[in-house]
């Protein structure tokens, strides 16, 4: 759909420089011929004109066309060409945000955390400050992965108001106050969360840790055992089953 509607815009930005052009030059050759030392002039300028719309046009479609072999290159896992991709389509179209949400996301996966972080002024200007959750999920993990714990989690507490059902928020709390020693604070994200899908398993092995690092073997197995009423894939139960055995020694 996003193709189409870019095709159909830029179709129409064409026409109407075509028609604007043909208007242009019979408004001029209409001109008296006592003016007839104006029409060169005339000429060259709507020429000019429309030589700068074609090439921003162009450069339209150039972008554009990057972005999408970028796209094409995260899921083929070519990270290399995406980020080149990526980076020339902000460098043509620096006020495109889906732009700039492609070039972060192939920094990420090329783990080039703080590049992206030093993306995001940009990202939320161009949001008018107001920034989709989910890049500002993705911020907030690029800032756990760097330690600043903090910021993660007053990130995360305001993603948290905005939208109490978005999972992910809660777990990178947890996660965050884990890393910092806050066991108690980490139990109740991974609680809050699991109080909303009881099934998210990385909220489950947060919630054991938690109890384990803070000395309460007990609960943490406890918790593990509660996974059995709950429809987890072979695969998970296997890695819970291996977590017991670590947290019962």
């Amino acid at each position: 759909m996003e193709i189409i509607r870019f095709v159909f815009w830029e179709a129409v930005k064409v026409l109407a420089l075509v028609i604007l052009g043909l208007m242009s030059s019979k408004g001029v050759a209409a001109f008296p011929a006592q003016k007839g030392w104006l029409k060169p002039v005339l000429y060259a300028l709507i020429l000019a004109l429309a030589g700068v719309g074609a090439w921003e046009v162009g450069n339209d479609v150039a972008a554009e066309v990057y972005l999408w072999s970028a796209n094409g290159n995260l899921s083929h896992g070519d990270l290399d060409r995406a980020y080149s991709n990526s980076l020339q389509a902000v460098h043509l179209r620096p006020n495109n945000l889906s732009y700039w949400r492609s070039l972060v996301q192939t920094k990420i996966r090329l783990e080039q955390l703080q590049s992206a972080l030093d993306d995001e002024a940009a990202m939320r200007d161009l949001s008018g400050g107001d920034m989709d959750e989910v890049d500002e999920y993705q911020f907030a993990l690029c800032r756990y992965a760097l330690g600043d714990n903090d910021k993660v989690v007053a990130t995360t507490l305001r993603l948290i108001r905005q939208n109490p059902s978005y999972a992910a928020p809660y777990v990178l709390q947890g996660l965050a106050y884990l890393a910092e020693k806050k066991y108690p604070e980490a139990q109740q994200s991974f609680l809050a969360v699991l109080q909303i899908f009881p099934n998210n398993q990385a909220a489950v092995e947060g919630l054991a840790r938690a109890y384990y690092l803070n000395g309460d073997r007990q609960r943490a197995l406890e918790v593990l055992d509660q996974t059995i009423k709950f429809p987890f894939p072979e695969p998970t139960r296997q890695r819970f089953e291996a977590l017991k055995g670590l947290y019962d020694q």
